[in-house]
């Protein structure tokens, strides 16, 4: 069984930087890969970055690009979310998803794409 689990979160001002970790273990498929989603109080659950199986392929929320970065390392199993400039709507609870496939080349940003989530990590971006 897939395990996820989330590390970086942590409170911020506007403008700052924190670098969210995702560490995987009883890795079993070809490939996995690697969804960033986030959910404020209210709101419906989104896709913030994802990154494929053997990181070639990344995919970005349209209000975070430029400023988000998604990596994976997997000799160590782990995929990072560099977060800089973080603005106040950038406050949530970030998860990371992984979905097992054959494929090297492809992730997604839809929540029914993936089956295996971490408990996620508090980011709150405030002065």
């Amino acid at each position: 069984q897939l395990q996820l689990v989330e590390s970086g979160g942590g409170l911020v001002q506007p403008g700052g930087s924190l670098r969210l970790s995702c560490a995987a273990s009883g890795l079993t498929s070809d490939y996995y890969y690697i969804g960033w989603f986030r959910q404020a109080p209210g709101k419906e659950r989104e896709g913030v970055s994802c990154i494929s199986g053997v990181g070639s392929r990344t995919a970005y929320l349209d209000s975070v690009k430029g400023r988000f970065t998604i990596s994976r390392d997997n000799a160590k199993n782990t995929v990072l979310l560099q977060m800089n400039s973080l603005k106040p709507e950038d406050t949530a609870v970030y998860y990371c998803a992984a979905h097992g496939t054959t494929i090297r080349d492809m992730c997604g940003m839809q929540t029914w794409q993936y089956e295996y989530w971490g408990q996620g990590t508090q980011v709150t971006v405030s002065s």
